[in-house]
């Protein structure tokens, strides 16, 4: 039997203090006269005892009051960021590397290709 608390999803923008974090839980709908698509978006203060990171999606789900303002706690983490998201958003990454595969070599019966310098030359 599930129970009827509101269940959001969104994704976590901030963290506040220990335990807490901002949670930015997205919204389009149309609108009811003119049917334009409406986006809006609204922040939650919520209890955080998993230890969510800033771009981490979070389930967030209603509980009894926690503080002032916090009325949600999440339930589950949909999809972690990567350290290297991470460093990204907060402007750490001046340089950004790529690392490239190896050299791909031609399968059975295919032409090698020939380098842009062996066509200059020829």
């Amino acid at each position: 039997m599930t129970n009827q608390r509101r269940r959001l999803t969104g994704v976590v923008t901030r963290l506040s203090t220990e335990k807490t974090v901002t949670v930015q839980v997205d919204r389009d709908f149309r609108h009811p006269l003119y049917e334009k698509v409406v986006r809006t978006s609204k922040h939650y203060l919520v209890h955080d005892e998993i230890g969510c990171q800033p771009g981490d999606k979070v389930v967030i789900v209603e509980s009894k009051p926690i503080s002032k303002r916090k009325r949600f706690v999440i339930q589950e983490v949909l999809r972690k960021v990567s350290q290297v998201e991470v460093a990204a958003s907060q402007g750490e990454l001046i340089d950004e590397t790529v690392v490239l595969d190896e050299a791909v070599e031609p399968e059975a019966g295919e032409e090698p290709e020939e380098s842009e310098e062996a066509e200059a030359e020829a």
